[in-house]
């Protein structure tokens, strides 16, 4: 998935009174131990993980009244005495205060192994959102900022100086201050409730802990490493739940149809009800905002500060994507309906002469067995957890200049989680750190993501402040004889979402509003995709794989045969991409839609694979309550730019080049949002973008380069 900073980014706190322990890994994998680390004007950051619920509400309140004040101090300011000092930079310095402070408070909901605790993190997220609206329609401060902007028409300030100052503007304007008072405590209800929603949207998904019970017969096609890494029932059944880890390898090999079909309905029935509710309304209050500011649609509104700049654009680019990629999916389809018809005669099995959403999983792997001979039971074995992350820090520190080090006996939020320190291989800086929290657990935010914990920008006293980030994901735990094994996909997860981590660890940036990934929407995850090459090319996926009994390494054969296999099942991929885009923008261009029947339409015109009936996928469509409202195609949108970077510049003057490494460090990494996202693609590239690379990838030919505007 997506970096999560959008939706809660975290900065924590940690008390590290003494210098701290280190184990630190090198790439040929053997730890050396260290004391301390330089930090090199970077100022240290401490971490709280154990505030009590009491503690979450007072701390809650503190930090309100504190940013409030400020606030208040500036919004109180004689107009004509407005300057950089007392408005901008203390602006400046109240977000920074507000970003390191607050995510602490609103970070456990996701994370915390007690109820309790994520209860109360919720609902200082609510009271957090709440007053986030509060103070982002402060119509006296606005006023200030406006003010500031005329002041310093003619005076020389810096780049992102100007840029801070023209986005407070925007943003003022985004939040309707220039609108009649009447106009504006509507907006600001409004948004209130939206924030409200969105947040038990996500709290339902992440509370929820359904799962089936089936026999050793119904569960036939699945390895011993998947059944012993699943609990029983009294009678000795399996019980298999929805997390990822328990989902999908059983919608990909599963033998028995009737049991995928139990599966893929309940998966798409989470939260149903509520969530359904819930979205519903959101859309309606989104597009009522979006009227009240004058846009078209919330789509139109979201997007105009977007790479895309409004809804005609994406549905433009969507549209030429479906194109491209229709022919190719209609002959996969047919592929995949030839394979189950043949699998129904040798089974005895009736055949519907249709391809169902239970289907289309577990064909798309027989796809990959049949046209590319890749062995998922053979394949798994080679990427035990441990090993693969060794190999991908070896890559990563390689590349970007950078070492890792574990922090021993740090403070962490679960016994499970690990904390790491990221130091400048020729300074010895300390660039950030980063947490690890990898295995599912009860009341754990299901997903992959990277949530950012502090920014790495300029703080009041001018030392760059230590941005941390955490990583958490869904792999499955090890057990006693069985260790933590991935399949690839998820290797590919896993790099992707690390890019994400070092995205947050690289920046350096003046003010807190740019740091890390708070770039426009749709560029966010350039970074991130660009960096899932280096699980399809032979070095580095040799780096971060050994057989998990006795080390050996993948077979050439094997390696190859999944290689080639990138470009299985191309069209049907993408195009459940374009579904989900197409969704989001339908839902999000009307003033209120039926979500169930908007995303059932759209997967049998453009996937042409039936929604299961009585299900809605898009009431546990995360994205939708999560920052990614009216902007899901920007993964699509992302991926085009992602693979320009990676074939123009690293597949061209070698992948594992740490003289490119740095360049897109500095360019693109470091940067944060300070710079637009298509002058960073520019500079790196040395020309306008283009989308050759992404076509070449996936197996398709174009007739022409298409420049991207």
């Amino acid at each position: 998935m997506c970096s999560l900073i959008r939706v809660a980014a975290c900065r924590t706190i940690c008390r590290l009174s003494k210098p701290v322990n280190l184990r630190m890994t090198i790439p040929n994998g053997s730890v050396i131990s260290a004391r301390g680390c330089s930090q090199a004007g970077s100022e240290k950051s401490t971490l709280r993980w154990d505030l009590s619920p009491d503690e979450i509400r007072s701390t809650t309140d503190s930090l309100i009244a504190r940013v409030k004040k400020i606030y208040d101090d500036i919004g109180a300011l004689d107009v004509e005495n407005v300057s950089v000092e007392n408005t901008l930079e203390a602006l400046a310095n109240a977000k920074l205060d507000y970003a390191s402070s607050r995510h602490v408070l609103d970070f456990p909901q996701y994370v915390c192994a007690s109820k309790e605790l994520r209860s109360a993190s919720t609902e200082a997220d609510k009271k957090l959102s709440e007053f986030d609206v509060e103070i982002s329609m402060r119509e006296d401060v606005f006023g200030r900022i406006t003010a500031l902007q005329k002041k310093l028409q003619d005076v020389k300030i810096s780049a992102e100086e100007k840029r801070f100052l023209d986005r407070l503007v925007t943003l003022g304007q985004r939040k309707g201050l220039h609108l009649s008072k009447e106009i504006q405590e509507e907006i600001k209800r409004t948004s209130k409730l939206i924030s409200e929603l969105s947040i038990e949207f996500n709290k339902n998904l992440n509370e929820d802990n359904t799962f089936l019970v089936f026999s050793e017969h119904e569960l036939g096609g699945l390895a011993d490493s998947y059944l012993n890494g699943l609990d029983k029932t009294a009678e000795g059944k399996y019980k298999v739940t929805l997390e990822y880890p328990h989902y999908y390898p059983l919608m990909k090999r599963c033998h028995n149809p009737e049991t995928r079909r139990k599966m893929e309905a309940a998966f798409h029935s989470r939260c149903k009800e509520v969530n359904t509710a819930i979205l519903e309304q959101l859309i309606q209050l989104r597009a009522k905002v979006a009227a009240l500011l004058g846009y078209s649609n919330h789509a139109n509104y979201v997007l105009g500060v977007n790479m895309a700049k409004n809804a005609s654009n994406v549905s433009d680019f969507l549209d030429k994507f479906y194109e491209t990629l229709k022919p190719i999916g209609i002959k996969e389809r047919k592929y995949i309906l030839a394979l189950k018809k043949r699998e129904c005669l040798m089974k005895g099995l009736r055949f519907d002469g249709q391809i169902n959403a239970w289907d289309l999983p577990y064909y798309m792997n027989q796809v990959e067995q049949c046209k590319f001979a890749v062995n998922k039971d053979k394949l798994i074995e080679y990427f035990p957890l441990d090993v693969v992350t060794e190999g991908l820090f070896s890559i990563y520190q390689e590349l970007l200049g950078l070492r890792f080090t574990e922090v021993e006996r740090a403070h962490v939020w679960h016994e499970d989680v690990k904390l790491y320190s990221a130091q400048d291989t020729e300074t010895g800086e300390e660039v950030g750190q980063f947490y690890l929290d990898l295995h599912p657990r009860e009341g754990k935010y299901g997903h992959a993501a990277c949530f950012g914990l502090q920014p790495g920008c300029r703080g009041p006293d001018g030392k760059r402040r230590l941005p941390v980030a955490a990583m958490v994901a869904n792999f499955t735990k090890p057990r006693k004889g069985w260790p933590s094994l991935l399949q690839h996909h998820e290797v590919e997860t896993y790099f992707h979402e690390f890019g994400h981590v070092m995205h947050e660890l690289c920046s350096k940036t003046t003010f807190s509003e740019f740091s890390g990934t708070q770039v426009e929407t749709d560029f966010v995850e350039v970074p991130s995709q660009m960096l899932e090459n280096w699980v399809w090319e032979k070095e580095p996926l040799r780096r971060m794989s050994r057989h998990y009994k006795d080390g050996s390494p993948i077979p050439d054969d094997l390696l190859d045969k999944l290689i080639k296999s990138r470009v299985a099942n191309t069209g049907l991929m993408n195009l459940r991409q374009v579904v989900l885009s197409k969704v989001d923008q339908s839902l999000h261009s009307s003033p209120e839609g039926d979500s169930a029947e908007v995303f059932a339409k759209h997967c049998q015109d453009i996937l042409g694979v039936p929604a299961t009936p009585g299900t809605n996928m898009t009431a546990s469509f995360g994205h939708l309550a999560g920052g990614y409202d009216g902007q899901y195609y920007s993964y699509l949108w992302s991926e085009v730019y992602s693979m320009d970077i990676y074939f123009s510049r690293f597949k061209k003057e070698g992948i594992m080049n740490p003289k490119v490494g740095r360049e897109y460090r500095r360019v693109i990494l470091e940067a944060g949002g300070s710079v637009d996202g298509m002058d960073m693609l520019k500079t790196f590239l040395g020309r306008a973008p283009c989308q050759d690379s992404f076509f070449r990838c996936k197996g398709l030919i174009r007739k022409e380069d298409t420049q991207m505007s």
